[in-house]
């Protein structure tokens, strides 16, 4: 009988999309092929995520909730169907996004990667524990071993076999000593002196005691040893695991346990679980800082800024300046007390004034008696009592939780220090005593993946064959995990790393480890520019593990703006030919050559036609400089870096080579703290020259503009408000009496009652999901109808938000203020989204660069330092030229802008690069250049070099 041979159809080798209208996609049709590599690019706005994450992605997600049953549906609601009129071919579907990152403090790489509960697995099966007192190897006994150790080390000598019952505690114990009594035994050991058991015996209750039963005298011989074997078994039943010995000629106490104990100091450990190595659990966390590894401390520099003032002035500024109050009252009479005078300057008061002030009666010698006394009646008496100190007084309502408002004043006076108790290491003390091969479970945390990776390279030869044997399987999961990582270019991260310090691309790519290590095949993978903060030399790692997903039977799907991979897709789809409703058509599609023969603009700059243009000479700048010297923060190298002002500087380095601890936690707070007076603590440096330079600095950072459907370019950017300020100065208004509140589509009175200013209308379906409408009577308007009478130009308040950017440039050029900030959004490449477009339809790059357009917006002043954080996000290269535009701009009025970027097209119209490296991690941290572009291509050492050097010749 002949074989049957499954016929391959069209649904098992393509996902055809056809009719796709969402957003500003125009009814288009496209065939993706399956289990391969496919890339989207095109200008920001083109559509890219339009058609990857709102049509394809959302689908597949609508139909995973429909094959929920209907009751667990009505939990869960529905997914509304995206704006397409088929998809076929769809496979199970999983989105990789640059979601905002995990911002739980518990969190971190290890945990969310899962190699740290393996970690803490091997450790619980294989650690090996030492005394934390003398770093000896603790030892565990059993009953037998007690046994022959009592007899080999005790022969011929009388002891005493002790069951502890009381260690430390308060309390007369008459219950404990009568039952022990009636269990029949004769004398117990209390506090080092052995008593008879009398009735009615008890102990002084106030002071604390250490209680043992003696459960039997003997001398060890070999006769004795069944009843020696009997009484330890006894002895360790009552004492619950643990036993003393003593020696009756000289006192000695020797202590014995089932569990591991140093044979020194008889200390002992609880049997190691896996949780003793969680600080997220009680098992295991630190007992100060409960696992976080930092706490909150009292800062004398805040509560004490001015030392030329006087405590009257308000010196001590939790105090404030002498007025009517209980507390000022006790100052008052403490300074009495003690002949402090309120009115000298701090300065010119002794440490022991100071002590008492800040520290109360506590700090003094007498303490226990001294009380103060003022003159404020409390039931027809003076009060009298005891002062707290402002110290003790910030962290007491520190640690209540009566008020958020008092809770965060206090936390104006405190800073976050590493932890004094587990140095930063999160970890009780006793768990940081279990090792392997010499190192415990922080110190192999805190290495960066590619030293970890390396450590457990061989680790067979350094364990013991028992060892060995337990740890098996679970070294081959931990190897495979950091395997991934370390494919996908994340070499310089660190188990312990803090999930909320990685940006973007970093979680993203962690993600994207995750899954490869999942092995799951048949699935529709889709990423939204995995590259971001990645160097060109990783991105190959990347490359590769992207077609190792594509290999194991995966569709790749994935929206990006970065040469190399488009380059190396098996297909690539150019989406355009604009962006907004110039775009969301296919321009080009087929394979990178196919695509390449097109004359879009993308198949322009990746062939080289159309390149973004080298200056012809650098600026010179203002021949002033900033200069940082001995920053040492994370893995600098007590560096010094000069910051010559007036310039365009790049800041460019490997992933992980320290340009984010550089300037966004060192320079930055600096310079923050200097023109604003932060609070802000820079990273480690030693001095810093050149502030008088600069009175303003702003950051833009990659941060979301906001997630809500309220939020909108205009509300955001500020110009809203004088845009409603111009309504109402229409006479219209004036007469109607309508102020620039009634404008407002968040504030009741001119905004529609029925969609409370939304513009849609939620209607609750019961048992199905809500169903969002347009609102029926302002028809999306978001006005009521009185409101949407005044026109200003012709236009009513709903009109203009309609407007396109170039739309609004045009309509408001008369008025240069508003103009002014509008045109920043134009000139950024945004002139085609709409001014009251809802935030949570922005792109990625279309919501950095509404960002970036606000603090533009803002006067400069010629003397301001401007950071931005891989500006380049999201951003086509015609977009970049947009905003290379604007940097320039800025910089040729004098002001200063420095951008961390791996991006070529930034690096090499820099006036001045910074080139921090070689490596990342530990390996960085050093400088490797400063100076031109053109004289950093010599240079041997960098990596960047390397790749810039092809891009100037």
């Amino acid at each position: 009988m002949a074989k049957t041979q499954k016929k391959s159809t069209k649904e098992d080798e393509s996902i055809d999309v056809l009719g796709a209208r969402e957003h500003n996609l125009k009814n288009i049709d496209i065939t993706i092929p399956k289990n391969k590599l496919v890339v989207f690019t095109g200008v920001s706005g083109s559509g890219k995520s339009s058609l990857a994450f709102d049509t394809i992605y959302n689908e597949g997600q609508r139909r995973y909730m429909e094959s929920f049953s209907a009751y667990a549906r009505q939990f869960v609601g529905d997914m509304e169907r995206p704006d397409v009129d088929k998809i076929t071919g769809l496979s199970p579907v999983i989105s990789i996004e640059q979601k905002t990152t995990n911002k739980n403090p518990r969190s971190t790489v290890g945990t969310v990667t899962e190699v740290y509960d393996f970690l803490r697995l091997l450790f619980a099966r294989i650690g090996e524990a030492y005394s934390y007192n003398t770093g000896k190897k603790m030892v565990k006994f059993s009953e037998e071993e007690i046994v022959e150790n009592i007899y080999t080390r005790f022969k011929n000598k009388k002891v005493s076999l002790l069951a502890p019952m009381v260690r430390g505690r308060k309390g007369h114990y008459r219950e404990l000593f009568e039952e022990i009594r009636k269990k029949g035994f004769l004398k117990v050991r209390v506090d080092g002196e052995v008593l008879e058991l009398k009735p009615k015996m008890q102990v002084d209750r106030y002071k604390i005691h250490d209680i043992e039963v003696v459960i039997d005298r003997l001398q060890v011989t070999e006769d004795m040893k069944v009843r020696l074997s009997q009484s330890v078994q006894q002895a360790l039943k009552m004492g619950k695991e643990l036993m003393f010995l003593l020696l009756n000629d000289n006192d000695k106490l020797v202590q014995y346990s089932r569990q591991l104990m140093c044979e020194d100091t008889g200390i002992s450990y609880e049997e190691p679980s896996p949780n003793a190595f969680s600080f997220n659990s009680p098992y295991g966390a630190c007992p100060t800082c409960k696992g976080l590894g930092n706490v909150y401390s009292v800062n004398l520099e805040a509560v004490m800024p001015d030392h030329s003032i006087s405590i009257k002035a308000g010196g001590i500024a939790p105090l404030g300046e002498q007025r009517d109050a209980h507390l000022f009252r006790q100052v008052e009479a403490l300074a009495k007390k003690n002949r402090i005078s309120l009115d000298k300057p701090i300065k010119d008061l002794s440490p022991s004034a100071l002590n008492i002030l800040l520290y109360g009666n506590a700090a003094g010698d007498t303490a226990d008696e001294e009380t103060i006394s003022i003159d404020e009646s409390v039931d027809g008496k003076p009060y009298e009592g005891e002062f707290e100190g402002i110290i003790p007084m910030l962290r007491r309502w520190f640690a209540g939780n009566t008020s958020d408002v008092l809770r965060d004043w206090v936390e104006k006076f405190m800073e976050l220090k590493t932890c004094p108790t587990c140095d930063g290491n999160r970890l009780k003390k006793e768990s940081l005593w279990f090792k392997i091969d010499g190192k415990n479970i922080a110190e192999l945390s805190n290495l960066n993946l590619d030293k970890f990776n390396q450590w457990f390279e061989g680790i067979e030869k350094r364990l013991s064959s028992k060892q060995n044997v337990i740890a098996k399987d679970i070294l081959k999961e931990i190897r495979e995990r950091t395997r991934f990582l370390l494919d996908v270019g994340l070499t310089y991260l660190s188990l312990n790393r803090p999930s909320r310090t990685l940006s973007g691309g970093e979680s993203q790519r962690i993600r994207l480890a995750t899954q490869i290590g999942s092995q799951l095949q048949g699935i529709t993978y889709i990423l939204d520019e995995p590259s971001i903060g990645l160097h060109q030399r990783d991105n190959h790692q990347l490359i590769i593990a992207l077609q190792n997903l594509r290999n194991i039977g995966n569709s790749v799907l994935v929206v990006e703006h970065d040469k190399d991979i488009m380059m190396a897709a098996d297909h690539l789809v150019d989406i355009g030919p604009r962006a907004g409703m110039h775009g969301g058509q296919i321009v080009a599609a087929g394979t990178p050559a196919e695509v390449l023969k097109s004359k879009s603009d993308t198949a322009l700059y990746l062939s080289g036609k159309k390149n973004i243009a080298v200056p012809k000479e650098r600026r010179k700048g203002n021949g002033k400089a900033l200069e940082l010297k001995g920053a040492s923060g994370n893995n600098l190298k007590n560096i010094d870096v000069k910051f010559p002002l007036g310039k365009l500087i790049v800041v460019s380095g490997v992933s992980g080579s320290g340009k984010s601890t550089l300037i966004n936690e060192t320079l930055f707070p600096i310079l923050y703290k200097h023109a604003y007076n932060s609070r802000v603590t820079p990273m480690t440096f030693k001095t810093v020259k050149g502030l008088e330079y600069i009175d303003k600095v702003i950051e833009i950072d990659q941060s979301p503009i906001g997630r809500t459907p309220r939020s909108n370019p205009a509300t955001y950017c500020g110009f809203f408000t004088e845009i409603r300020t111009l309504f109402a100065a229409v006479p219209e208004a004036k007469v109607r009496g309508y102020n620039a509140g009634r404008f407002s589509f968040n504030v009741k009175g001119g905004r529609c009652d029925v969609c409370e200013g939304g513009g849609m209308r939620v209607i609750e379906m019961n048992f199905l999901p809500d169903v969002y409408v347009h609102c029926e009577k302002c028809n999306g308007k978001r006005y009521n109808r009185e409101t949407l009478e005044i026109r200003y130009k012709g236009k009513s308040i709903s009109d203009v938000l309609n407007m396109t950017v170039d739309e609004a440039c045009e309509f408001f050029q008369p008025v240069h203020y508003l103009y002014r900030k509008i045109k920043v959004l134009e000139e950024v490449g945004l002139g085609y989204i709409t001014l009251g477009q809802s935030a949570v339809t922005l792109s990625g790059g279309e919501a950095q660069r509404v960002k970036l357009a606000t603090e533009l917006s803002k006067k400069d002043t010629g003397k301001t330092f401007y950071i931005l954080d891989e500006p380049t996000t999201g951003l086509h290269f015609q977009d970049i030229q947009h905003l290379l535009d604007v940097l320039n701009k800025l910089v040729d009025r004098g002001n200063t802008v420095l951008v961390i970027e791996h991006n070529l097209d930034v690096i090499k119209v820099a006036d001045h690069i910074i080139d921090l490296g070689p490596e990342g991690g530990d390996g960085g941290g050093k400088i490797l250049f400063e100076g031109t572009p053109e004289d950093m291509i010599g240079n041997k050492q960098s990596h960047t070099a390397k790749f810039l050097k092809t891009e100037l010749n």
